[in-house]
C-alpha cells in the first residue's frame, strides 16, 4: 500500500511512494513527465508517475479501447530514480493492474475539452471501467487542460471560434459541470494555471506550437499546478536550471493561484 501519514501542520511522515497515472494524450504528456517529479523529490516525496500516451486520444478512445481491451498506447513511467521508461502496446487494463495507483487522472483531447456534451458520451463508462481495476483508495482526477495560443492555428480551435477566452471559458465550465456531475472533486486546473501566467509579462508565449506548452515556463507551471493540487502544499525552490528568476516566480505564483481558485483568472500583471 502507499500509505502518507499526515501530521499536524502538514508535514509528512514514514514517507511511502505516491502512484500518480494520467490517462491521456499529448496534453497529459506535457503536464507530467517533465517537472512533476523533480518537484516532489525536492520536497522529499517519492514518487512513481506513468502517462498513458496516444496523441490526440479522446474520452471516446479510451472508451473503445477499455471495451476491446486494445494494446494501444505507449505507457511511458517515470520510475522512483526519476529516469521514464517506454513499454509500447500497453493496454488500459495493463497498466491500471501495473501499480497500486494512488491517484489517477482523465482527460478530454483539447480539440473537445470545452464540449460538455463528449465528456456525457463517454466519461461514465470510462471512469466505470477504471474504478472497476483500481481499489477504493485510489482518488480518480479530471485535468483541466489549457486553451490554445490566440494565434493558434489547431483545427480544433474553430470549436471556440478561434478565440482564446471563449475556450478557456468553456474547458473551465465543461470540467467542473463534468467533475460535479460523475463526483470527481480534485480537478486539476493547469488550464488556469496557464490562463494567469498569460497574465503577467510572459503574455501569450505558454506554447511552442501554438496549442502544447513550452517546455520550459508552460511545462514547469502544469507541472507546479500538479504538484499543489495534489501535495496540497505550496510549490518548492525547485525549478529547472534554464529557467529564469521572473518567470520561475510568475509560473509558481500562477499554479498557486489557480488551485486556490480554479474556476476564474487571477490577473498577475503587475507581478514580477
Amino acid at each position: 500500500m502507499c500509505i502518507l501519514l499526515l501530521l499536524a501542520g502538514g508535514a509528512y511522515a514514514q514517507q511511502k511512494t505516491v502512484r500518480i497515472l494520467a490517462i491521456g494524450n499529448s496534453f497529459s504528456q506535457d503536464a507530467v513527465e517533465q517537472y512533476l517529479h523533480e518537484l516532489a523529490e525536492a520536497e522529499g516525496i517519492s514518487t512513481i508517475i506513468g502517462n498513458m500516451f496516444i496523441g490526440g486520444c479522446s474520452l471516446e478512445r479510451h472508451v473503445k479501447n477499455a471495451r476491446e481491451n486494445a494494446p494501444a498506447y505507449a505507457y511511458r513511467k517515470i520510475g522512483t530514480d526519476g529516469k521514464k521508461r517506454e513499454k509500447g502496446k500497453m493496454s488500459l487494463e495493463m497498466v491500471l493492474a501495473d501499480e497500486d495507483w494512488d491517484y489517477v487522472s482523465l482527460q478530454q483531447a483539447s480539440t473537445f475539452s470545452g464540449m460538455y456534451e463528449t465528456y456525457e458520451a463517454s466519461l461514465p463508462e470510462l471512469i466505470e471501467y477504471v474504478k472497476a481495476r483500481l481499489p477504493k483508495k485510489t482518488k480518480l482526477m479530471l485535468h483541466q487542460t489549457w486553451a490554445y495560443a490566440s494565434t493558434s492555428n489547431h483545427g480544433g480551435f474553430k470549436n471556440y471560434n478561434r478565440d482564446q477566452l471563449t475556450m478557456y471559458h468553456a474547458i473551465v465550465d465543461a470540467v467542473k459541470k463534468a467533475g460535479k456531475a460523475y463526483k470527481i472533486k480534485m480537478i486539476i486546473p493547469t488550464g488556469t494555471a496557464i490562463q494567469n501566467a498569460r497574465t503577467s509579462f510572459i503574455g501569450d508565449h505558454m506554447n511552442r506550437d501554438g496549442h502544447h506548452l513550452d517546455v520550459k515556463v508552460g511545462r514547469y507551471t502544469a507541472a507546479c499546478t500538479w504538484f499543489e493540487r495534489i501535495f496540497k502544499r505550496n510549490v518548492n525552490p525547485y525549478a529547472p536550471e534554464s529557467l529564469d528568476e521572473a518567470r520561475k516566480a510568475v509560473a509558481q505564483k500562477a499554479a498557486h493561484a489557480a488551485v486556490k481558485h480554479p474556476y476564474k483568472v487571477t490577473d498577475l500583471s503587475e507581478r514580477r
